[in-house]
């Protein structure tokens, strides 16, 4: 379980083959790993991966077939959003993120709020996949990236998000551009409201 406030970036050193998918090894920059031990959870870009070896300041995941193809690619030299797992007497500063990737969404706009201001917020626009759709509402919450965020607006497939200049500092989503892929996930709300609505009585 995680928050979706990222505590560190870190880049992807390799992600070689291994078995039916990929070793990913990862730098941690500031993360504090003085609590991680082989068998932890850490969220990668919002996706849950298990640390399966630790190097100095670098960590290592397995990435199976089946999470390669649920993902956004990673590639070595890629910047990522890290955050450990939340322990039960953590702060919930976001919104309750498992860390399961939903889908893959396609960034098709990011530019700053103003013209003239580009320090400023920041405006993210998300293409989202045709069945994650009904799952986003207006001032919901969605994890892109694993960065926890409240939509502003939403019509269709596409929603649109404010990012402050403190998200664009300690995160990678100032590193978006058009036709990006993102990884997204749900508010789990949502995904169990929809069960029961469409549970058959």
């Amino acid at each position: 379980m995680f928050t979706g406030i990222v505590q560190a970036v870190g880049t992807v050193v390799d992600a070689a083959p291994s078995a039916d998918g990929v070793r990913l090894r990862v730098t941690t920059g500031g993360l504090d790993l003085s609590d991680v031990a082989v068998g932890d959870s850490v969220a990668i870009d919002g996706c849950c991966l298990t640390v399966v070896a630790l190097h100095a300041q670098a960590l290592a995941f397995d990435m199976s077939a089946e999470t390669l193809r649920c993902t956004a690619p990673l590639a070595a030299g890629r910047r990522v959003n890290l955050e450990k797992s939340l322990r039960v007497a953590d702060r919930l500063g976001g919104h309750l993120v498992l860390g399961h990737v939903d889908g893959v969404g396609t960034v098709t706009q990011l530019r700053p709020v103003s013209a003239s201001d580009d320090a400023g917020s920041w405006h993210l626009e998300v293409n989202a996949p045709n069945d994650l759709a009904p799952f986003i509402a207006q001032k919901g919450a969605i994890a892109v990236q694993g960065v926890s965020l409240t939509t502003n607006t939403v019509e269709g497939t596409r929603f649109a998000v404010n990012l402050i200049p403190h998200t664009l500092d300690v995160t990678t989503l100032k590193d978006l551009v058009p036709g990006a892929a993102v990884n997204l996930e749900v508010d789990i709300v949502a995904r169990y409201v929809a069960r029961l609505a469409a549970y058959d009585h």
